[in-house]
């Protein structure tokens, strides 16, 4: 939308990178998650001319990540909010498909999603997945920010980077809802990030975009006709 002006929009569908601000370890920066998302919506953009990508929200539900500086949390019934106005203000668009980068965001997202179907609008969303183990700042994040901005990267530290928590992430929920990820992980990394390649990012951000398409692909064709059914609209790969 940045480089559109209003008379020249036409009923298209638009897609919301929706973000956090929340630290990745000593190696990687704040904004990783809206930079993939971003990233992704711009190629879903590339593939289907009917996709107009707006501008990002780089703010989400991060509390888990509180006990790092920086981290900045909105939260979830907040989180929830804006994601519902956003999709009620998108009414000159043919559908919306909210895509987020965030796990922390994936609650408030599917309330929001649901609350906007049930009202009758055609949105839908889609997160990309990975290793139960590799849940944050891990190989999986680390390679893919290596082929979508190397420079951001601090390749020093990975060397002197001890191996994050590994454990797969639902048999730490109890520990991180309890005391945040300080408590898991002090160096805030779940996952080793050590082997991370830009080829393997690339490979990881070709999979994660042709999901995406077949989830569009679904809203397009299912969502669009029967906008009023109930539904979470959640997509993982």
């Amino acid at each position: 939308m940045k480089d559109v002006t209003w008379p020249e929009l036409r009923p298209k569908l638009l897609a919301v990178p929706i973000g956090a601000t929340e630290q990745h370890g000593p190696h990687l920066p704040f904004t990783v998650d809206t930079e993939i998302a971003v990233a992704l919506c711009e190629e879903l953009a590339r593939r289907r001319d009917d996709v107009v990508v707006a501008p990002a929200l780089p703010y989400g539900s991060s509390g888990e990540h509180a006990g790092f500086p920086g981290t900045l949390s909105i939260g979830q019934d907040a989180t929830e909010r804006v994601l519902v106005e956003l999709g009620r203000s998108a009414d000159a668009f043919s559908a919306v498909v909210l895509v987020c980068a965030h796990g922390g965001n994936v609650e408030p997202l599917r309330r929001a999603v649901n609350t906007l179907r049930h009202e009758g609008r055609a949105v839908g969303a889609w997160c990309p997945t990975g290793p139960s183990g590799d849940s944050h700042a891990g190989r999986t994040e680390t390679s893919v920010m290596l082929a979508l901005r190397p420079s951001a990267v601090r390749l020093d530290r990975l060397d002197r980077l001890e191996t994050g928590v590994t454990e797969p992430l639902p048999a730490l929920l109890d520990r991180l809802r309890e005391g945040g990820v300080r408590a898991v992980s002090p160096s805030g990394v779940l996952g080793d990030p050590r082997g991370a390649s830009a080829e393997e990012g690339r490979e990881t951000l070709l999979r994660w975009v042709e999901s995406l398409l077949k989830s569009v692909e679904t809203l397009v064709s299912d969502v669009m006709m029967k906008p009023s059914e109930s539904a979470t609209g959640i997509t993982k790969r």
